[in-house]
């Protein structure tokens, strides 16, 4: 084993030990940032390693890293082992596919953003735990940076073994949810590009509907989104350069595709809009991503008002609810209104409501909201511009916006969701009531 790589090693052990023995700020820190990823995930032990790999690498005292920390704790470090820890900051945690296996390690591709690196264990113990995997496999774990060749395995990994489409796009989907913060964490121009895309969404939902924010019907509501989409994707060909007036076959054709091939493709994904997405994909050139679809869930198609609001970086939000909690904010009595404290506490307490909404309403009624959350939280004393926050904060709402459903996601990534969906729909048993397959990566 390398001598750099049996280093890491001691270096990596010495790390952990520093910030698990710590105490003050550091540790508490340590006891908030893990309380706030432990609400993400599972809170086994490999989870919690997870976490103080995670907190290693991002977390944040005063306006120092722990790395950093360390660093100045140990001024006899030597310049290599400076260097080395410092390069730490880049490390990436993602869904690993095993691409090729060496004697000493690995070459790895991340599902999320389709990078590949050469990764090896920095200890014998490791190394004799993972030999038996094999190519096709997948990985949870976190990478770290050795040399401008080749990475290592962090202490903790969950093998999940071999996953077909489905699986796997579950995995990548559970990945998305508890890992927000790390999704394209290798790749910050997926990343850049994902949020400018729902800043451009925002801006096209305004120009369509002359507002950020509209109420309609469940079914009025959808259908208006699907001529929306419809808008948005027909600008999209155009500016590929695609003439969205020619047929499915004529495009195929201009973009080099045989009709065997496009019998091939619409046999396997079951939807002539796959076909329509490579095409546009190899057309464009310009992007690494795509749009995923927007489709109201089945309850809120049904339901006899639906809000939809949109925001440049929080995405859009369909709210069944929010005519009534505005009634309640209106009402001269708000308790007087029927349901009123079950809505206060579902707007408190479900994910689904984030800090721009409240932020909406505190813009809309800022004197009634206030006198509501001192009565609801018993807080006499609660002041809206000051305390609001804390309290969405007690309440595990994000202050700052995570990416949102509505962001472009890599087409590797759609399309392995499309294929993903044909796979499954395949083992179903036909029906007349069967739903149509999902589009997009959710």
């Amino acid at each position: 084993m390398d001598a750099i790589l049996k280093r890491s090693h001691e270096l990596k052990q010495a790390l952990v030990d520093f910030v698990l023995d710590a105490e003050g700020e550091l540790a508490q820190a340590l006891e908030t940032y893990a309380a706030e990823q432990s609400r993400r995930g599972s809170k086994d032990s490999t989870q919690q390693d997870f976490i103080v790999d995670s907190f290693i690498a991002e977390g944040k005292v005063a306006n120092l890293t722990p790395l950093e920390l360390f660093i100045n704790s140990h001024p006899d470090l030597l310049e290599s082992d400076r260097h080395l820890l410092k390069n730490w900051h880049h490390s990436c945690i993602g869904l690993f596919a095993i691409i090729n296996t060496f004697p000493d390690g690995f070459e790895l591709m991340n599902w999320l953003t389709d990078k590949r690196y050469i990764v090896k264990p920095n200890n014998h113990q490791t190394l004799q735990e993972i030999s038996h995997l094999k190519a096709g496999e997948i990985l949870l774990t976190r990478i770290f940076p050795i040399t401008d060749n080749y990475w290592m395995f962090s202490s903790p990994y969950t093998i999940m073994g071999k996953l077909g489409k489905p699986k796997l796009a579950v995995a990548i989907g559970n990945f998305k949810e508890n890992y927000k913060n790390n999704l394209y964490s290798d790749a910050p121009e997926l990343l850049e590009e994902a949020w400018q895309s729902v800043a451009i969404y925002h801006q096209q939902f305004v120009d369509f509907f002359d507002s950020d924010e509209i109420t309609l019907s469940g079914y009025e509501l959808n259908k208006k989104i699907g001529e929306f989409q419809e808008i948005i994707t027909e600008q999209r060909l155009a500016a590929a350069g695609i003439d969205t007036s020619k047929s499915l076959i004529e495009m195929a054709e201009e973009a080099g595709v045989g009709e065997e091939e496009i019998k091939a493709a619409v046999k396997e994904v079951g939807a002539e809009s796959q076909v329509v997405s490579q095409i546009f994909n190899s057309n464009s050139g310009k992007s690494k991503m795509v749009m995923p679809k927007v489709d109201l869930p089945a309850e809120l198609k049904k339901a006899e008002q639906v809000t939809a609001l949109s925001h440049p970086r929080w995405g859009q939000m369909f709210l069944p609810t929010y005519s009534q909690i505005q009634a309640i904010l209106s009402a001269e009595d708000w308790q007087s209104v029927k349901g009123a404290e079950k809505l206060i506490r579902y707007y408190l307490e479900d994910k689904s409501i984030n800090a721009f909404i409240w932020h909406r309403l505190a813009q809309k009624f800022p004197t009634q909201l206030e006198k509501v959350l001192q009565t609801y939280l018993q807080r006499p004393d609660f002041n809206l511009a000051n305390d609001l926050d804390a309290v969405l904060q007690s309440f595990h709402k994000p202050i700052e916006p995570e990416l949102p459903e509505i962001a472009s996601v890599p087409i590797h990534l759609h399309n392995l969701f499309q294929e993903a969906v044909a796979e499954v729909n395949k083992t179903k048993p036909k029906s007349k009531t069967q739903k149509k397959p999902a589009k997009g990566f959710r």
